[in-house]
């Protein structure tokens, strides 16, 4: 066959034509001597042909896009093509937030009707992160990073794998654990009964993902427009760690360790910036008193 590439070089693209084009019946399987050069792949109509008025061709079927799913998708397309995407991730030892779990689960949940699970922790040490480093708390304007001095804390929930809502936590600065926990568990139940109201999905600053009772390793969310940086979750694992003691000795323990990764927008801050947030955040996750706030 003739290739198209440079000095006439077969190139993946003239392979990936004569396998189209044999599976259209378009030429004849080679023979010895020169194969004819490959025909232009097939228009895309002719595949689309094939769909029968049921929506299935062959093994494949098509689905249309829910109202949520196409909303999603626009919403999404759009974020990448607004923001400079960048992504920083910080190990966080969530031992601290273990213990307090450990201690007060038990009695949390029959007070609360719920479990206690590392979200309201995070959220809290989200918060308490922003105030020392607020232009993540903001959206860009013209020529302008507006900063919000009010954290409306936007926490991401799935809707049983059709598509994702992001209620709000207004005010969240205002919250302690229990009220922040109450108000997620809240969101959440009503977001998937569809009961909330559009004030409910409206405001919000920053935005957290919780992929980690799926057990994710890391996770790249895209932020939620018009902010400028959205916090992932990723699953919390028991695992060996190095450990510093007070007078500065080192020793192995089994801790619960995790991944908190910021995807932020590049228009907004530096690297320096955003690390240090996140770095801030596991910090309180790790040294904070939250047996206090329960």
């Amino acid at each position: 066959m003739a290739g198209t590439g440079l000095g006439g070089r077969i190139t993946r693209a003239d392979v990936l034509g004569v396998i189209d084009a044999r599976r259209a019946g378009g030429i004849p399987a080679p023979t010895t001597g020169t194969t004819p050069a490959a025909p232009a792949r097939p228009a895309p109509a002719a595949a689309t042909a094939a769909y029968d008025g049921g929506g299935r061709a062959g093994t494949d079927e098509v689905i249309p896009f829910s109202n949520i799913r196409r909303r999603t998708a626009e919403h999404m397309v759009r974020s990448k093509a607004t923001s400079a995407h960048t992504l920083v991730v910080v190990e966080v030892d969530y031992e601290n937030v273990e213990r307090v779990r450990r201690a007060e689960g038990q009695a949390f949940r029959s007070e609360e009707g719920f479990s206690l699970t590392y979200l309201p922790f995070v959220a809290r040490a989200t918060v308490e992160a922003l105030r020392e480093w607020p232009h993540l708390n903001a959206s860009v304007g013209e020529d302008s990073l507006v900063v919000h001095h009010q954290v409306n804390l936007g926490i991401a929930v799935d809707l049983d794998h059709e598509g994702l809502i992001v209620p709000v936590v207004p005010r969240a600065e205002e919250v302690t654990l229990r009220g922040i926990a109450r108000r997620i568990h809240e969101l959440a139940g009503r977001a998937r009964t569809k009961k909330l109201t559009a004030d409910d999905i409206s405001g919000g600053t920053f935005s957290i993902t919780n992929a980690g009772p799926f057990g994710t390793f890391l996770t790249s969310p895209i932020i939620n427009q018009p902010q400028v940086a959205i916090l992932s979750t990723d699953g919390v694992k028991r695992r060996p760690t190095v450990v510093v003691g007070e007078d500065g000795t080192e020793a192995i323990a089994i801790h619960s360790m995790g991944l908190l990764c910021l995807a932020w927008d590049h228009r907004a801050v530096d690297g320096a910036y955003a690390a240090a947030f996140v770095a801030r955040v596991g910090e309180l996750l790790a040294t904070h008193d939250w047996a206090t706030e329960l």
